[in-house]
């Protein structure tokens, strides 16, 4: 018949009418489906992969202790929406978005996985003096004049650049002593005074292999506080910074150091574990900014055409880094002020190899004194070759040596072409 409802429709209807329960249940999920049918109760959350940053970390035994955990965030009830995230390439991560219940939208830009920046804990350093005019390596007669008085003592007699092995020097050098750290890491230290250790045994094959031409006064390495005026009455050609922890320059270290590169000195950072991302790499790195912090100078590896590789008198055989401890061959990195090495960085930790003195022989130096001492080794690297420490074999040894005498040699001539080559007013 026309106009006749389907069967299954009437017989909803018939229902519908004559059941209140039924009709009162049905006109609530309408009304449900209706206002919330839209929304989503719970959403998949895309976590970005995890990563390492940064290569090395090798840490050595006796420092395992001190590892960092892993930092705690503050825990938010959030919904994150991962809207692009890539595996990391380059040490960068993409832009990466948030939206919490209260709208708190923020954005990152690429950012660098590892900062350098001075932490907000730090003190604040001193404004540092200008450079003065001239450009990046034009060097005004004032400031060559001061370069000069400063580093005029270290070569003996007439001389340009590297000159021959005829050529003589005399110098000390200084472990500098800074704020919090390890900074005595590579050194055995008895009553106040620097017995062997690193750049001890560096000095003595120095001393030797230019028949005392080059006087290092190896048996008198000291220690100089960086916050102390000495720095600037002893004159020292370089500073030699090491450890394995983290720290924070004060802001008198920093006004000591800021002026001591620019009257002609060099900070020497050496890293006693090997490779990058270490917390000395990130606390040297970082507070070495606040000591020069032009915005259009940062560390750079020293190119193989560089005259430590390339004009050096005693080893010239010496034209690449060689591998440091446990094999890293990263490069040597630097800042320069006028075109010259005013800090330099050797990431391979070669301090640690040079607690394994050479003898006159080129041989592992096994000597003791007469309170049954080692003269030249420190047992605890050399009983953990082959095992957490590799690379201590004899040629290794004595590469990284070589390296060391050529970069010492270039600290101590660096100035000299520019300083008589300085414009005059």
């Amino acid at each position: 018949m026309a106009g006749q409802l389907p069967p299954v429709l009437q017989k909803f209807i018939d229902k519908f009418s004559n059941s209140r329960d039924f009709a009162i249940s049905f006109t609530l999920h309408v009304i449900l489906v209706a206002v919330f049918g839209g929304t989503v109760l719970f959403k998949a959350v895309q976590e970005p992969p995890d990563f390492e940053g940064g290569e090395g970390g090798f840490v050595q035994a006796s420092d395992a202790q001190n590892v960092p955990p892993p930092p705690q965030q503050q825990q938010q009830q959030t919904t994150f929406n991962v809207t692009s995230v890539a595996t990391p390439t380059s040490s960068t991560l993409n832009t990466i978005t948030t939206t919490a219940v209260n709208p708190l939208n923020f954005s990152m830009a690429t950012t660098v996985v590892a900062p350098v920046t001075t932490p907000t804990n730090a003190p604040s350093a001193p404004a540092p003096a200008p450079a003065p005019a001239g450009g990046a390596e034009g060097m005004p007669t004032a400031v060559a004049s001061q370069i000069k008085a400063f580093t005029g003592g270290w070569g003996k007699g007439q001389g340009s650049g590297t000159g021959s092995r005829s050529r003589e020097f005399e110098f000390t050098a200084y472990i500098g002593q800074y704020n919090g750290g390890n900074w005595n890491s590579t050194i055995r230290v008895s009553g106040g005074k620097i017995e062997t250790g690193s750049l001890p045994n560096l000095l003595y094959l120095m001393s030797f292999w230019s028949k005392d031409k080059i006087k290092t006064n190896y048996k008198n390495v000291k220690a100089i506080k960086l916050d102390s005026d000495e720095i600037f009455a002893v004159k020292p050609p370089f500073i030699f910074l090491t450890g394995t922890r983290d720290f924070v320059l004060t802001p008198k270290e920093v006004e000591n150091l800021q002026k001591y590169v620019r009257m002609g000195g060099c900070i020497w950072g050496d890293s006693s574990v090997p490779g990058l991302r270490s917390r000395f790499d990130i606390a040297f790195r970082r507070e070495m900014k606040r000591v020069i912090p032009d915005v259009d100078k940062d560390f750079e590896p020293l190119p193989a055409n560089h005259p430590i590789f390339t004009q050096s008198p005693y080893f010239p055989e010496v034209k690449d880094v060689p591998p440091g401890l446990n094999y890293y061959s990263l490069p040597i990195y630097a800042m320069k002020i006028y075109g010259e090495v005013a800090i330099i960085y050797t990431a391979n930790d070669y301090g640690d190899m040079w607690q394994v003195g050479l003898d006159e022989n080129g041989k592992i130096d096994f000597r003791r004194n007469a309170a049954g001492l080692y003269v030249a080794l420190n047992p605890a690297i050399w009983d953990q070759r082959d095992v957490y420490i590799r690379n201590l074999g004899v040629d290794a040894l004595t590469m990284t040596y070589k390296f060391g005498t050529n970069l010492v040699i270039h600290l101590l001539t660096r100035w000299e072409s520019k300083v008589r080559t300085a414009p005059t007013l």
